[in-house]
């Protein structure tokens, strides 16, 4: 088959992560370097549990602003105490992480997010205003371009941006996010309301759900366009709520 098939026994995937994590004695893993496994292994999972007929519509071939979806949504589980329980251990004597710093790491979720909300959404807003330049020849001074945006946009100046224009390698070392780094935050919109599925069946290993997730999420790769594929999953079309919720932007309702 001229455009590879993975449908059949013969055409199993073969998924490899690589992950930099730093060496030691032991190696020890931060909670930033296990959710950056667990991101990683959402992507890897893609890839594994595809059932398509066609690689070009398999795994990860999926548009920009839908392939982080599976990757990000897998991040959730870290985070569930059982999770942290069973995988959360102390190097030395074997003990289990404590209840009551679970309960801290969960509460550190939403520390900063305002703050980091705006910062990535700054650099979201400069990256679409750079790829919507007509003129054949990049501004003379790309520093003062992204100076005079960020003002007009109202940026605080305390605030700054993620990634400054001249030094931005997620656009300009290819074409993969040129004019695309708004997907993260998409795909957050995506995860947290995807999770939420979940979160209303109050059982984060439901596997109604998850088989619903298999079925229309990690497995269809781009057999289906993605929005349909995501209103399978959940019944409906995603909404902002979740996200603002997971960040703590939303104010809480009156006891």
């Amino acid at each position: 088959m001229d455009d590879g098939g993975v449908g059949s026994a013969s055409s199993m995937p073969v998924i490899l992560n690589n992950n930099n994590f730093a060496k030691g004695t032991p190696t020890l893993l931060s909670l930033d370097d296990a959710r950056t496994l667990f991101h990683e292994l959402g992507h890897g999972l893609h890839g594994l549990l595809s059932d398509v007929s066609y690689r070009r519509l398999s795994g990860t071939q999926v548009l920009r602003d839908f392939v982080e979806l599976p990757s990000q949504l897998f991040e959730h589980w870290i985070s569930e105490p059982e999770v942290l329980q069973r995988h959360a251990r102390h190097w030395q004597t074997g003990s289990a992480i404590p209840a009551e710093l679970v309960v801290r790491l969960q509460r550190a979720q939403q520390f900063n997010q305002g703050y980091e909300t705006v910062r990535y959404t700054a650099s979201a807003m400069a990256d679409m205003a750079v790829h919507s330049l007509t003129d054949a020849e990049p501004p003379a001074d790309l520093c003062a371009f992204e100076a005079d945006l960020l003002q007009r946009m109202g940026l605080p100046s305390a605030v700054g941006v993620n990634h400054r224009l001249v030094h931005f390698q997620h656009l300009f070392a290819g074409s993969s996010y040129a004019a695309g780094y708004y997907v993260y935050i998409w795909a957050e919109v995506l995860d947290a309301d995807g999770y939420d599925a979940f979160v209303e069946a109050g059982n984060p290993f439901d596997s109604d759900i998850a088989a619903r997730l298999l079925r229309h999420i990690y497995s269809s790769g781009n057999s289906v366009p993605p929005a349909d594929a995501y209103a399978a999953f959940r019944g409906r079309g995603p909404t902002v709520g979740p996200l603002l919720k997971k960040r703590g932007l939303l104010q809480a309702e009156p006891a």
